[in-house]
């Protein structure tokens, strides 16, 4: 009869590879994926790691069955010895015991597997490595015994199913067993035991009857035996498909690899399809601008514009009235704003700049909570957005990290605004110019007026010059002014375009300020949610990828 368990190909060089991978796949949805999912997969983590920490010379094969099923017997006619008490001598006891063929008792994996009771068995050499368990009955009314057969049915390498002629269709035993074993049905084997207390006719439409129901469960790969431990009918049939177990030395790993692909199909359950790491930047665009106007971008780029063109009239202004603008307060000073080009004052990048040494902004009053209710709206919509297609706890997970840093983002804002360099000292490099030219025609003026004066009082004590026909005095005084409205028209003109490109500027500098804020306190958040959410997809696959 051919061997269910062989031969395979080798798994063993990926399978260190996918049980790192479902580690990392459990750590990374800690908090975002059902805890027992979570404690169930990190079990087959610890499981796998235990198992494969033992010798691969041994493999365990545990013998399962329901009360009555002879599978006390079975176990003894395939030791050849009265080990194991069956029926009613059987002691009520939750412990199994092992029967270990070959020249040692493996120890360690025996206490590993918490099996006190252990018999070494020589002289079967095509057996030797076989560690066989008799487990105490799944549906024993003792609680101690069905949770002991529990456990063990989960360590094991492969299980042999002992089952008889009267409960063979057990819903017990398929519903809770079987059907939900259907992925390990290369390791498993079906005995079904007292062979002979049935005839021909009715062994055969039983057996017919239990394949039906096992390939309808999934298990068609699973060999089914007709055995009688009384008769001995089968049980050489059920040694040598344990012998060739043992040979093959592969069932553990193949138990682990099932295991490991189990957990993930599990862990996949709960990460959901795969999703975009890139966010809408529709969405993100309209974070900033949210971000950007609580933090007052127009109102200080049209204080940047006033306090440009304030300063820049009691600069280019008439000397003699241009002080008059001073009278009026600086838009930057009552923002708490009138700072230096921090690029000319040689001052460190704003990042650098302790937080305690940077004054608070006056801009809390000028935005309100229409702005901060636009933020919220905006970073829901974001994480909504992000989240579209996330289980449950993922997207709860995104819009928890969308909102961690929410409080502390009117302070990030404001010192923001408050380190970035405004430009105040850019392009206003013509004012001093234009100032010496209007006290050089106010002289010309003051000069010509003089002369007049003085010539009116003296009746021409001075002589007075023409060019082109015209008294110089009096071009003195008419082109002092002409030019002088000339000029204060220009510097006017030129004063403007220069207020309104340092508006310009210092928005786009503040945009680009508030941008990092949005990014470190809300994007950047939601973006490494997702990037873990892929992550753990990525480990989840590379988990479930038996080769």
């Amino acid at each position: 009869m051919k061997s269910p368990f062989g031969p395979r190909r080798d798994v063993t060089s990926d399978l260190g590879e996918r049980i790192d991978a479902l580690h990392r796949a459990v750590e990374l949805s800690r908090g975002r994926a059902d805890e027992q999912v979570l404690e169930r997969a990190s079990a087959v983590v610890d499981r796998a790691d235990d198992r494969l920490s033992f010798s691969g010379s041994n493999t365990v094969v545990a013998l399962a069955g329901a009360t009555g099923s002879g599978k006390s017997s079975l176990f003894n006619a395939l030791v050849g010895a009265d080990l194991a008490q069956a029926g009613v001598r059987r002691p009520t006891t939750a412990r199994a015991m092992a029967a270990c063929f070959g020249d040692e008792v493996p120890n360690r994996l025996l206490d590993w597997l918490d099996v006190p009771v252990r018999t070494l068995v020589a002289g079967t050499k095509e057996l030797d490595g076989l560690v066989l368990l008799d487990l105490p009955d799944h549906d024993s009314i003792e609680e101690d015994h069905r949770l002991e057969a529990e456990r063990l049915v989960s360590l094991v390498d492969a299980l042999v199913w002992v089952v008889d002629p009267q409960k063979y269709a057990d819903d017990a035993l398929h519903n809770r067993y079987l059907a939900p074993m259907a992925p390990y049905a290369t390791v498993m084997i079906i005995a079904f035991n007292q062979a002979d207390r049935l005839d021909d006719e009715g062994l055969h439409r039983a057996t017919a009857d239990l394949r039906q129901l096992l390939d309808a469960e999934g298990l068609a790969d699973t060999p089914l035996l007709d055995t009688s431990a009384a008769t001995g009918a089968g049980v050489a049939d059920l040694k040598q498909q344990l012998a060739d177990v043992v040979k093959a030395k592969k069932v553990a790993v193949h138990r682990i690899s099932t295991d490991v692909a189990e957990a993930a199909a599990g862990l996949k359950d709960q990460l959901g399809p795969d999703v975009s790491t890139t966010l809408d930047q529709r969405h993100v665009d309209d974070l900033v601008d949210s971000f950007a106007r609580a933090a007052g971008v127009q109102v200080v780029g049209d204080a940047v514009a006033d306090s440009t063109r304030r300063r820049g009239s009691a600069a280019t202004g008439w000397p003699l009235v241009s002080w008059i603008s001073r009278l009026r307060p600086d838009p930057l000073k009552l923002l708490h704003l009138d700072l230096p080009s921090l690029r000319r004052a040689g001052h460190p990048r704003p990042e650098e700049i302790s937080p305690a040494s940077v004054q608070r902004t006056s801009l809390a009053t000028t935005t309100g909570g229409v702005e901060t209710a636009r933020v919220a709206t905006s970073v829901r919509a974001l994480s909504d957005s992000a989240s579209r297609g996330l289980p449950p706890l993922w997207a709860q997970a995104v819009r928890g990290a969308s909102v961690e840093q929410l409080e502390h983002v009117p302070d990030a804002l404001d010192r923001s605004v408050a380190t970035t360099d405004l430009g105040m000292s850019d392009g206003g490099g013509w004012w001093p110019a234009v100032r010496v030219v209007q006290w050089i025609l106010i002289c010309a003026v003051v000069v010509g007026l003089a002369w007049l004066f003085i010539n009116v009082l003296f009746a021409g004590a001075l002589p007075v010059p023409r060019w082109h026909s015209a008294p110089v005095p009096t071009l003195l005084v008419v082109g002092g002014v002409i030019a002088g409205l000339l000029l204060g028209f220009l510097s006017r003109r030129a004063l403007e375009w220069t207020a309104r490109h340092r508006r310009s500027r210092a928005i786009t500098v503040l945009n680009y300020s508030v941008a990092q804020v949005a990014d470190q306190m809300v994007v950047g958040s939601i973006a490494a949610e997702l990037d873990r959410h892929a992550q753990a997809c990525a480990a989840v696959a590379a988990a479930a990828a038996r080769q």
